[in-house]
């Protein structure tokens, strides 16, 4: 053992805290820290559901571009039926009610409701 004894028991010395009791569980610097963390929890979800409503407002974006290049596909088949003589002859016939010279056209009632008889 050294010359020195330890004082149990005694007074602190000056500079030191004196402890009094237990310690509180939650000092004020984590008690800052974790109002910080709340502040910046609150703040970011905000930006979080503004991004998976962007991100499902694109999905939905993607899948109507989609359709509607499917349908742009069927009307370009369309456009190329029409370039077709002998569909043009019978769309000219079947909706228009025209005939070549010299022929009898006979014309057939329209159905009850008044559409046409042929999809036109």
């Amino acid at each position: 053992m050294s010359g020195r004894t330890q004082n149990v028991g005694a007074k602190p010395v000056v500079g030191e805290k004196a402890v009094e009791g237990p310690r509180p569980k939650l000092t004020g610097r984590a008690g800052a820290l974790l109002v910080a963390v709340a502040l910046l929890g609150l703040l970011g979800v905000s930006p979080v559901r503004a991004y998976f409503d962007q991100r499902a407002e694109v999905a939905e974006l993607e899948r109507q571009a989609q359709v509607l290049e499917h349908t742009n596909a069927k009307l370009r088949v369309d456009i190329t039926k029409l370039h077709d003589p002998a569909t043009l002859e019978r769309l000219a016939r079947r909706c228009l009610g025209m005939v070549n010279a010299g022929r009898v056209a006979i014309v057939t009632a329209a159905d009850a409701d008044g559409s046409a008889p042929f999809d036109c």
